[in-house]
């Protein structure tokens, strides 16, 4: 199939484009939010084409994969084609509801065209999709490798944009621990948390490839998920596949994610801080875990599953 679809989400994007089919992806000058183009960090086929605009209007894909609201406008003014009509399209929904948990409306409500598809169970339970079709294409991810070395002594956070997002991602929960616990940040825009919190370890990952930033995220003892309110975070399961022991909050979808042998998930912060300190303090036991995390993410998560639920649902 020629699938048009748009450059959101790198990490998600990476595994969807691994698949057996032609991805056309807009690209503008500016490589703005509207037309990024290829990724630059990430590893990604040739199958993967950059399109302006411009030759947007002679394309016709076989179907339209939509992952923001006004991507709807975009393909009728760039196309000429109605999505849902002209052409074949579904909606991936990536976001946990918002505002509301329970009571959000999914912008895509009761339009009967378009499927609203969703990254995992939480997310089609707690958003009103009203009558609109819905399905869950749960996240897989390309084997990392199994890379732990966990000679750092310190905790990995991977938080993007820390300050803007705030208490959603963690961040105040970040600077609570730090105080207690040898934390190291990656994510981007990393400056305004760096400097509201020096004694923090930052690491802004913008332009780092992905493979370097796997094996900096191995070397850490254990993986800290600090979310209150994400789909389910990439992130959390790279860290798993690469065998890194998990410490989690009990939030949206993560309690699944992460099974007992593989870490802690819980809501008590004082017990993620005593189960990092007995990690930081017994490296063997830190080892084990993260086998048993990556061992377990590659059973739920793994790429080749995940592809082929992409075709039974593009197919559909």
């Amino acid at each position: 199939m020629r699938i048009l679809l748009w450059h959101v989400h790198g990490s998600w994007a990476t595994s969807f484009v691994q698949g057996a089919h032609t991805y056309v992806m807009p690209v503008l000058p500016d490589r703005g939010p509207d037309g990024r183009g290829r990724a630059r960090t990430w590893d990604w086929p040739d199958s993967v084409i950059e399109v302006s605009p411009e030759q947007l209007a002679d394309e016709r894909p076989d179907i339209v994969v939509l992952q923001r609201p006004h991507e709807l406008d975009l393909v009728r003014r760039w196309t000429g084609l109605e999505p849902g009509r002209d052409v074949p399209a579904l909606y991936i929904e990536h976001d946990a509801p918002h505002p509301s948990p329970a009571e959000s409306r999914h912008p895509l409500a009761d339009r009967a065209d378009i499927p609203v598809v969703h990254v995992t169970h939480f997310n089609r339970l707690m958003w009103d999709c009203g009558d609109a079709p819905t399905a869950v294409l749960e996240h897989g991810i390309p084997d990392p490798g199994h890379r732990y070395t966990g000679a750092e002594e310190s905790l990995a956070v991977v938080v993007n944009e820390p300050v803007r997002r705030g208490r959603i991602a963690g961040t105040d929960l970040v600077l609570t621990l730090s105080h207690a616990l040898p934390l190291d940040v990656y994510g981007m825009g990393m400056t305004p948390l760096e400097s509201a919190a020096p004694h923090l370890v930052g690491h802004t990952h913008d332009d780092l490839p992905q493979h370097e930033l796997h094996t900096r995220l191995a070397a850490h003892r254990a993986y800290l998920h600090p979310y209150r309110w994400t789909s389910l975070g990439l992130s959390l399961l790279e860290a798993m596949t690469l065998g890194l022991p998990v410490l989690a909050l009990a939030t949206t979808e993560a309690p699944f994610a992460v099974p007992a042998a593989a870490g802690l998930v819980t809501n008590d912060l004082d017990r993620l801080a005593a189960q990092a300190r007995t990690w930081l303090d017994d490296p063997d036991a830190a080892a084990a875990a993260g086998r048993e995390a990556r061992t377990h993410a590659l059973a739920h998560y793994g790429l080749d599953r995940f592809l082929r639920d992409v075709d039974l649902l593009l197919e559909r």
